[in-house]
């Protein structure tokens, strides 16, 4: 079973929920639980997030 967590700040149900599991990191939307999810390697998960927080600039 795959633990889901979403952001603290979501109040409106317009986020994403993430679940880490081995080897794989699930995505799917706050609002369709029961809906398509993605499924991206860690690495791929991580440098989503390093370029999310970096305001869009480059990786490298």
């Amino acid at each position: 079973m795959r633990r889901w967590r979403g952001s603290r700040k979501d109040e409106g149900g317009n986020c994403v929920e993430v679940a880490a599991c081995p080897g794989t990191v699930h995505i799917r939307d706050s609002k369709g639980k029961a809906g398509p999810q993605l499924a991206v390697a860690p690495a791929a998960w991580g440098a989503f997030v390093g370029y999310a927080a970096g305001a869009g600039r480059p990786l490298s």
